[in-house]
């Protein structure tokens, strides 16, 4: 995957779920001026820490299908691009979990 697949690939990542992710901790959607796949990533990191705090069992379900997304999305960074489709397919996977699941 090219460098700009990448980034369009996590654009869409981040127009599908930044903003649903950001209304669980009750925050907008940040701006950043790093990457978008790691600005995307950092907020879905952010966003997983705050559910994983709390007691309520869904919450601490949703933050661990956060953490899951985050392996996935971190791993197809660094993966070979046949390897991508399937990681990028768990992420989105485990995003609408975590968002069902905490929400």
């Amino acid at each position: 995957m090219t460098a700009q697949a990448k980034a369009d690939t996590f654009a869409a990542f981040r127009d599908c779920f930044a903003a649903d992710l950001a209304a669980l901790i009750g925050e907008q959607p940040p701006r950043s001026t790093k990457p978008i796949a790691f600005a995307f990533i950092e907020l879905v990191e952010q966003v997983r820490d705050v559910p994983g705090a709390s007691s309520l069992g869904n919450w601490q379900d949703g933050s661990e299908d956060l953490g899951s997304a985050v392996t996935y999305l971190t791993d197809a960074l660094a993966s070979p691009a046949v390897d991508q489709p399937s990681l990028l397919t768990w992420a989105r996977t485990h995003l609408r979990d975590a968002i069902a699941t905490a929400g």
